[in-house]
């Protein structure tokens, strides 16, 4: 079946595509407010997308034609963390989903342990495999429904288990355990069930090519 978005409204298009653009990988955003509060929210339309600048972007849409918090402390502060989210902490995660009043540290409603990042002044979630730490390079408006997030990525933590190769950068991706954001309301899936397949150039793929005529 054939869907034209232009004959949709926001909601029945949002659902199209969350519903079929997965799994998506999890940002669990940290960010402070004007008095030095912290605030957690999770936001899935996320990744990066320069490995060279190190380069993520975060889609936070608005609330009640408004910046959610996230989005107005990035403007103000300019830097922000995102915790990648493993199984152990969905539950702990999905707490600080909840709308909780502006000035409510999410953290501590869900019971989440967190340490002060390297390079800013704001926490990051203790047990998380994986923490960015970022620094705001651009927003791009998205009509008047949301903002995204550009950011350069200024430094990592990773899980000590999960380094395979520290010099070369080689990572264990399996022991990070991490889940993934798949269809609402409150679908996610496990990053647990992997394949391989093999990757080839030209000329290899050329020769398998011949060996199967």
């Amino acid at each position: 079946m054939y869907f034209d978005t232009a004959q949709l409204d926001q909601k029945r298009c949002y659902k199209l595509l969350a519903s079929t653009v997965v799994p998506r990988p999890i940002a669990w955003l940290i960010t402070k407010n004007e008095a030095g509060q912290a605030n957690a929210a999770p936001f899935s339309f996320f990744n990066f997308f320069s490995g060279f600048p190190p380069v993520i972007c975060v889609g936070i849409g608005m609330k009640d034609g408004r910046p959610k918090d996230s989005l107005a402390n990035i403007e103000r502060s300019k830097e922000f963390v995102i915790n990648l989210v493993s199984e152990e902490l969905a539950e702990a995660m999905n707490v600080t989903a909840t709308p909780f009043d502006p000035g409510v540290n999410e953290l501590e409603k869900a019971n989440v342990d967190v340490v002060r990042a390297q390079k800013m002044d704001i926490p990051r979630v203790a047990a998380s495999p994986v923490t960015l730490e970022c620094k705001l390079q651009q927003l791009i408006d998205v009509d008047t429904a949301a903002k995204i997030v550009v950011a350069h990525v200024v430094g990592m933590h990773i899980l000590d288990e999960a380094i395979v190769d520290a010099e070369r950068c080689y990572i264990d991706t399996s022991k990070l355990q991490l889940i993934g954001r798949m269809e609402s309301p409150g679908w996610y899936t496990r990053t647990h069930d992997r394949f391989k397949l093999k990757q080839m150039s030209v000329a290899q793929w050329e020769k398998e090519q011949s060996a199967a005529v």
